[in-house]
């Protein structure tokens, strides 16, 4: 943990660290600094005409600054690192002794560190950035400075543009710096992937959800990828050490990672009807101290009737599309434990929701012992299970990051499940 206390003194106010930006309302930047260091980190979340005023009465000890005033904050500093003049955009800023300011951008060791830890290697390689924000000016960097053979921005209106991408099939390195697909537009992609025909490495600078579409493509088709929160993590770490001028340790960055990681994660429960997801998702939920979420009882909220009624009354069709407009609204929390129904999976569209932020688990329980009062669909005794589970079965699995075996208690199974979903 950095130490502050002897720093404090040694500023005109009490020391004050926070981020600067607009909006700000799904900022992750407190609870990693938390995880830092012993300071206190606030949210300022600025309108574009406070921007001047805040940074010309200097109440501060130092910030990071995010969207949209990186590149504005610029004239407010007195220097200027030379990463951050070479890529054009601050986003640290600290104050002297002397009451004058410094600008940095980490954000460079940040995406340089995600790559590493990543494994995806950009020597030599075509590479292309998606968006000419402030962030593909970082990202272009990093990538020219460790050797990428072509770095090629694409731009909605430039000469590479969406409309002329595949004229760059041949890329190797796609990395998105847009927000497409951040929440709370999530399930948005800039670009399909399925044109790339070299392509092994995508990365994508958003951290909300988990995993974007984009990223959900890749690792559907087997390609190595990485979303943004190792990043953002990395980048809070170099910042402290400007803010206080003491070195953390590298390791401390997989550290916090994993910690925040864990804490936004969700675990989702997939599995036939009457498996005991219920259950063993409060069990896991009160361990993992998460809330939890019975995708039915959602629904029963949300539409004023239970499953079983609007199947009954209205057909399945029309209560799977309700199921899915419930899930879209579920899976875009973070840290929540959430069971699912057993017929999620029969829609293709709910997998990626399912997924995209966190791990999901099969739950598999012999079909004997599974309960089937109330549950409308499972009516038919075991044969009409049987068949459910073997067309299902593979839906499962597909799902699934991970398989485990209901065992002879609720807690049982809960131990089991948090032995295999490792943060």
């Amino acid at each position: 943990m950095l130490n502050t206390e002897n720093n404090s003194d040694e500023f005109s106010c009490e020391v004050v660290c926070g981020l600067v930006g607009h909006p700000l309302g799904h900022s992750f930047s407190p609870q990693i600094h938390a995880l830092i260091g012993n300071y206190t980190y606030k949210l300022f979340d600025l309108a574009p005409e406070e921007l001047e005023k805040f940074f010309t009465e200097r109440n501060f000890t130092a910030v990071n600054v995010t969207i949209p005033y990186k590149t504005e904050v610029m004239r407010f500093c007195d220097r200027i690192s030379r990463e951050a003049e070479l890529i054009g955009s601050v986003n640290t800023v600290v104050k002297e002794k002397d009451g004058t300011l410094s600008g940095y951008n980490t954000d460079y060791f940040g995406f340089k560190s995600m790559l590493e830890n990543a494994g995806i290697g950009v020597c030599g390689e075509k590479t292309l950035v998606l968006g000419s924000g402030g962030s593909s000016k970082t990202v272009t960097a990093v990538l020219r400075d460790l050797g990428a053979s072509e770095v090629t921005v694409i731009s909605r209106s430039g000469k590479d543009n969406y409309g002329n991408i595949e004229k760059h099939s041949d890329a190797g390195i796609i990395v998105n710096t847009t927000p497409c697909g951040m929440f709370p537009g999530n399930g948005e992609q800039a670009v399909l992937l399925d044109g790339f025909v070299n392509l092994h490495g995508v990365c994508d600078i958003i951290y909300n959800p988990e995993k974007t579409a984009l990223l959900l493509q890749a690792e559907k088709m087997g390609i190595t990828n990485a979303g943004g929160l190792y990043m953002l993590v990395a980048q809070a770490v170099k910042a402290a050490e400007y803010f206080f001028g003491n070195p953390v340790p590298n390791e401390k960055i997989g550290e916090i990672y994993r910690k925040i990681n864990a804490g936004m994660r969700n675990i989702t429960l997939v599995g036939m009807p009457g498996c005991g997801k219920s259950t063993v998702g409060k069990l896991l939920a009160s361990v993992t101290n998460k809330k939890f979420f019975d995708c039915d009882d959602y629904i029963t909220e949300k539409y004023g009737k239970s499953p079983a009624a609007i199947i009954t009354e209205d057909g399945e069709t029309e209560f799977r599309k309700k199921e899915t407009e419930a899930l879209k609204e579920l899976t875009r929390m973070s840290g929540i434990v959430l069971a699912c129904g057993g017929g999620a999976v029969t829609v293709a569209e709910n997998i990626p929701l399912l997924r995209q932020n966190g791990r999901v688990v099969y739950l598999m329980r012999d079909v004997g012992s599974l309960e089937t009062k109330g549950r409308p669909l499972s009516k038919g005794g075991k044969d009409t299970l049987l068949n459910m589970l073997e067309k299902r079965d593979p839906l499962y699995r597909m799902a699934a990051d991970f398989t485990v075996n209901v065992c002879e208690t609720p807690e049982k199974t809960a131990e089991e499940v948090l032995k295999t979903v490792v943060f």
